[in-house]
């Protein structure tokens, strides 16, 4: 018998979305003409759009979680 791993679907998104973002930053980070100012507020912004984003995706599945079972 062979079992069947199931995987998360969502890795395959995350790869599709971190391959432009990766490309960027190897970009903001070999040109010359960009001051490293702009690239570290690049990063926090980024992370903090990251974190409102999951707490976001959490409180709404919650309370579909919560709607759904009524």
């Amino acid at each position: 018998m062979s079992q069947e791993k199931t995987s998360n679907p969502l890795v395959p998104i995350a790869i599709v979305v971190s391959i432009p973002v990766l490309v960027c930053l190897i970009i903001m980070l070999t040109d010359q003409g960009i001051e490293r100012s702009l690239l570290w507020a690049a990063i926090k912004t980024g992370i903090i759009l990251i974190v409102l984003g999951g707490a976001l995706s959490f409180g709404v599945s919650r309370l579909s979680e919560r709607n759904g079972s009524r």
